[in-house]
């Protein structure tokens, strides 16, 4: 009779689990997984617009990589995205680990600053693309202004308008305004590390840079991992701050083109010399991004279930 009693109350608590996880799974379902495995279903196919009815196998995939209409713009923007996330993760997430370490440190005025730190999170993409075309103008841009007021006029550039140098500007504008997520989620992990180890540290006669790399970081890797998957799957998405600094092309001359504005012009825009989109090869590259993403994180997770398990 206990065992019976026992099991209804079980059952109904899993039933009530399902009930809360229900409306999630739902709008999971309906935003993100459908979207997905449409996407997957769409690059087999062709057709003139959005839903390309014409079955083709893997001829949308074979002409992505091999096709010269396709495969010289698709390997330009892959090799883009992996500079664009290469930077972020050497500026934006080296600065966050900066900013929260000196947070954690109970530096005067910490309050203040970390409200600083984060505003630019706040801000529209678009908004913030506007800004700093105004501050990075040839011509009048305050950047370059900047310069001539200290007799540095040779180091004035048309930042947004040099194929050298447009993307790694655009990366560290975007670095400058995702800087504060890396910086709060460093700054929590700080703060759940007990003063305990660091004053026993301390008493062993560590350094206080010994302390910050032999005992902090390796308790703060769990977040340094989540911070950089989270940087990989957002850079390799990033969408907005290309299109409203760079325009759908990455101009100049496809210089800071993304996965994802080639994704935009191929799918839906149309791009040259294709007059018409291709709905096809756009759901392909969608897939190889998709793909290059379930790599990655894959990776991430077996290596750190090795490293738990190690502990």
């Amino acid at each position: 009779m206990h065992n019976q009693h026992a099991g209804e109350n079980k059952r109904r608590r899993q039933l009530i689990w399902i009930l809360f996880l229900l409306p999630a799974l739902i709008v999971y379902t309906a935003f993100m997984a459908f979207p997905l495995f449409n996407s997957m279903r769409l690059s087999f196919y062709t057709g003139t617009g959005l839903t390309p009815d014409h079955f083709v196998g893997f001829d949308n995939y074979v002409n992505l990589f091999t096709n010269p209409l396709w495969n010289e713009k698709f390997f330009n923007a892959l090799g883009n995205t992996v500079v664009f996330f290469l930077i972020h993760m050497l500026v934006q997430n080296t600065l966050g680990l900066l900013f929260a370490t000196l947070l954690a440190s109970g530096i005067r005025g910490h309050n203040i600053f970390r409200t600083i730190i984060f505003i630019p999170a706040t801000m529209s993409i678009v908004v913030t693309g506007f800004l700093w075309q105004i501050i990075l103008n040839p011509r009048w841009g305050a950047v370059n202004k900047l310069l001539e007021a200290v007799n540095l006029d040779a180091l004035a550039r048309p930042w947004l308008g040099d194929p050298n140098l447009v993307l790694i500007v655009i990366s560290l504008v975007s670095s400058w305004q995702w800087v504060g997520l890396p910086t709060m989620m460093f700054l929590a992990g700080f703060l759940t590390i007990p003063d305990s180890l660091s004053e026993a540290a301390r008493i062993d006669g560590a350094s206080p840079w010994q302390i910050f790399w032999r005992v902090k970081i390796p308790l703060l890797m769990p977040v340094i991992g989540i911070v950089s998957v989270l940087t990989f799957v957002g850079n390799f998405n990033a969408f907005d701050i290309i299109y409203a600094m760079a325009g759908s092309r990455g101009e100049p001359g496809y210089a800071a083109d993304l996965l994802a504005t080639f994704f935009y012009r191929t799918g839906i825009a149309g791009e040259a010399p294709v007059a018409r989109p291709d709905m096809g090869v756009g759901a392909a590259v969608a897939t190889v991004t998709f793909l290059i993403l379930l790599v990655g994180v894959s990776i991430w997770l077996f290596y750190s279930r090795k490293r738990t398990y190690e502990l």
